[in-house]
């Protein structure tokens, strides 16, 4: 989503913002690149697919105390 070695002096915005709750937040990102609409739909729909993902990933977890009462 962003640069990932300081290549963009937005990372360094998003760190003064986070710096003040003393933790960055995906919102602190959303909101530097608001204005740079092509990102900002790029990383909202990344953002969707990982939550997707997520559930996805929950609903094939097996619950191993839930085998050793099947068998």
């Amino acid at each position: 989503m962003m640069y990932g070695f300081e290549d963009d002096p937005n990372a360094h915005k998003a760190q003064d913002i986070g710096s003040k709750r003393r933790k960055l937040s995906v919102e602190d990102f959303l909101y530097l690149i608001r204005k740079d609409l092509p990102k900002l739909n790029r990383c909202t729909e990344l953002l969707s697919m990982q939550e997707k993902l997520k559930q996805s990933r929950k609903a094939f977890e097996v619950n191993e105390e839930k085998l050793g009462t099947l068998e």
